[in-house]
């Protein structure tokens, strides 16, 4: 199976952490795919990913006193496999996993995603249970030095063990047959732990050999630049940042990384801005609040993402999203530049604005403007400044609010909100 054809286009979809954080369940996550299938999925929206610690036994019960409970009893099958946690999830019981939630998913015509740790269950490791179709058991390829530093649940697997790889290989052909999409490996894309670059390609492997298309997403950032062609090969995601939440020095700053990897985004290949955390978020000792980014922040975001074409991944409360959030979410026009084939530019940076690019085949061009200040600023793109050729343009339309905008000889003008973006069609 050729990796690249897993996602021809970047994914755009749903994942629990922002509001639900470790506390998601089977009813939570059909309110958000029943929510959509009904509002998104027209617009390219169409995974559904169940985060962290859904295989944690009292998680749920425990939230507002530890986000990750040390040595958790956690729910496994008899081949130190993590299972999904019956109290959270009751339609896993009898051994069915997450296939009948995964095929509740599908059938509103959506795709299904979970969550998993590097590595195997420090318990399963702890209380030498086997492998499938080995005579090892977990405490022989389970190294109690590779161990996350902010999650407890798991250790990392010596890489160059047959049995390592075949344990990877046992939990990717259980997710096959629940029928998961995607699968988001965490404590492994920025490398912290020696092992964790080659099990990237033991997770690749894995998938090659399950016989089921699932996309690859690496957590958590900051992704290697250096390691890029690493990622390339292995993976389809990857984070460039660390966890990204409603913070405006936070968006700032992901100008620079998307700089560093703008040549980077290929079909099958997306460096990842990671989530969009917008409408209603929450955390574990935060409870709920609305996200802090202003609305033109918030159009900035999106702006930056699709342009860039990283992924996107909802982070909100679905049920829970105002209708300013879902037209935020559902603009077509905007929405079309994560299509586009051609590498998207940037075009300059500074710390009062930056101008980003790309074009469609048939030559619309498409124009992004960025103002970094804390005050409305005009901002002027000069398209024979940066050698394209706008011969011939004398109109355009901003995307976000369908306004006609004047081209002169190839030069646009334009006022941008405080922290604000506009997105052009030429």
């Amino acid at each position: 199976m050729d990796k690249n054809q897993f996602a021809l286009t970047p994914p755009m979809g749903w994942n629990s952490y922002d509001y639900y954080n470790t506390s998601a369940d089977e009813e939570s996550v059909k309110a958000n795919a029943d929510y959509m299938a009904k509002n998104l999925k027209e617009y390219g929206w169409e995974y559904v990913v169940v985060d962290i610690e859904w295989y944690s036994c009292h998680g749920k019960r425990r939230n507002d006193e530890f986000q990750y409970i040390p040595f958790e009893k956690v729910a496994l099958d008899e081949y130190s496999r993590l299972l999904p946690c019956l109290e959270r999830f009751p339609s896993a019981a009898n051994g069915a996993g997450f296939k009948p939630l995964a095929d509740y998913v599908h059938s509103l015509g959506l795709k299904f995603g979970i969550h998993i740790m590097r590595g195997i269950p420090r318990y399963a490791a702890h209380m030498h249970m086997p492998i499938l179709g080995t005579d090892v058991t977990a405490d022989k390829i389970a190294d109690h030095n590779s161990i996350c530093a902010w999650n407890p649940d798991m250790y990392g697997v010596y890489p160059f063990k047959e049995a390592s790889q075949l344990y990877y290989d046992s939990i990717f052909a259980l997710y096959a047959q629940w029928g998961v999409d995607f699968v988001k490996c965490d404590d492994i894309c920025r490398m912290d732990m020696p092992s964790a670059k080659q099990e990237i390609v033991m997770l690749h492997k894995a998938i090659q050999k399950c016989g089921r298309p699932i996309v690859l997403s690496l957590s958590p950032g900051a992704a290697k630049i250096e390691e890029a062609w690493h990622y390339e090969k292995y993976a389809n995601m990857w984070r460039i940042t660390d966890d990204f939440w409603d913070e405006w020095h936070l968006l700032y700053n992901m100008f620079e990384r998307c700089e560093v990897w703008e040549k980077h985004v290929s079909q099958g290949n997306y460096p990842d801005c990671d989530m969009l955390p917008i409408g209603k978020l929450g955390g574990w000792h935060n409870g709920e609040w609305d996200c802090r980014f202003t609305k033109d922040e918030q159009i900035t975001m999106m702006t930056l993402w699709c342009i860039f074409k990283s992924p996107l991944m909802i982070g909100a409360d679905l049920p829970q999203l105002d209708d300013w959030t879902l037209s935020l979410l559902t603009n077509k026009d905007v929405l079309h530049t994560l299509f586009l084939k051609a590498q998207a530019r940037q075009l300059e940076r500074n710390e009062a604005y930056a101008i980003w690019t790309n074009y469609d085949e048939d030559g619309t061009r498409y124009i992004a403007l960025f103002n970094m200040k804390n005050e409305v600023q005009d901002i002027t793109f000069d398209a024979n400044a940066y050698g394209i050729c706008m011969e011939g343009k004398t109109t355009a339309t901003e995307l976000w609010t369908k306004e006609n905008v004047a081209v002169e000889n190839g030069v646009i003008k334009m006022s941008v909100a405080a922290h604000g973006a506009v997105m052009v069609r030429v």
